[in-house]
C-alpha cells in the first residue's frame, strides 16, 4: 500500500512540474541601439506569453542627394512606439532547457508608432519631419547573447503610414512601409 500511495504521490509531483508555464517578465527595460536609430523601452507583463512594449527613442533617416539639390546626410527624429508583442513559443523554448530570460523567445506584434514634428538632429538647419502615424504587425525574435543582460532583436514587417503635411500646405500621404528590425540592446 505505500508503495502505491508513493507512486501516486511521485505521479502527481512529476505530472506537476512538466506542466508549469514559464511566463514573460513582469517587467523590464531596455536600451537598445541599432543601425537606424537608438532606442529606450519598457515591456510590461499582460498575460503570460503577451507583454506591453512601450518606447521613446530616435530614428535615423537619410536626407538629400541629387534629387532634392543639396548635401546628403543622416539626420535623427523623434519616434514613440506602443506595441503588444505575443511571445508564442516562450513555454517550447522552456520545456527544451532553452533560455527564456528577458522574453527570449520568438513574437507577433503590431507597432503603433508616432513621429511627431519636434525636432531634428542633422546636418541641416532646414530639417523637418511631418508628423506622422504608422501601423505595423510583424514577426519577430528577441534572443540573450549568452547569460548577460546584453540582447539582439530581429524582425521583418509590411505596414501602412500616414504623413500629415496640410498645415505645410500640401495633402497628406499615405504609404505602405516596410520594416526590417535590427537591434542590439541591454537590459537595465
Amino acid at each position: 500500500m505505500k508503495q502505491i500511495i508513493s507512486l501516486i504521490i511521485f505521479l502527481l509531483v512529476s505530472q506537476t512540474n512538466f506542466s508549469q508555464n514559464i511566463s514573460v517578465e513582469k517587467s523590464i527595460y531596455n536600451i537598445q541601439s541599432g543601425v537606424l536609430g537608438i532606442w529606450i523601452n519598457n515591456e510590461t507583463k499582460i498575460t503570460n506569453t503577451i507583454a506591453l512594449k512601450t518606447e521613446i527613442g530616435l530614428d535615423a533617416g537619410v536626407f538629400g542627394g541629387e534629387i532634392h539639390g543639396e548635401n546628403s546626410g543622416l539626420f535623427l527624429a523623434p519616434v514613440i512606439n506602443i506595441e503588444p508583442r505575443w511571445y508564442y513559443n516562450i513555454n517550447q523554448r522552456n520545456l527544451k532547457n532553452k533560455n527564456t530570460a528577458n522574453n527570449s523567445a520568438n513574437f507577433l506584434t503590431t507597432t503603433l508608432s508616432y513621429h511627431p514634428d519636434w525636432f531634428v538632429i542633422g546636418q541641416s538647419n532646414t530639417l523637418n519631419v511631418h508628423n506622422q502615424l504608422s501601423i505595423n504587425p510583424k514577426w519577430g525574435i528577441r534572443r540573450n547573447i549568452g547569460k548577460s543582460n546584453f540582447n539582439y532583436e530581429v524582425g521583418f514587417g509590411v505596414g501602412y503610414k500616414i504623413t500629415f503635411q496640410k498645415q505645410y500646405g500640401y495633402e497628406d500621404s499615405k504609404d505602405v512601409i516596410y520594416d526590417l528590425h535590427l537591434r542590439v540592446g541591454y537590459k537595465l
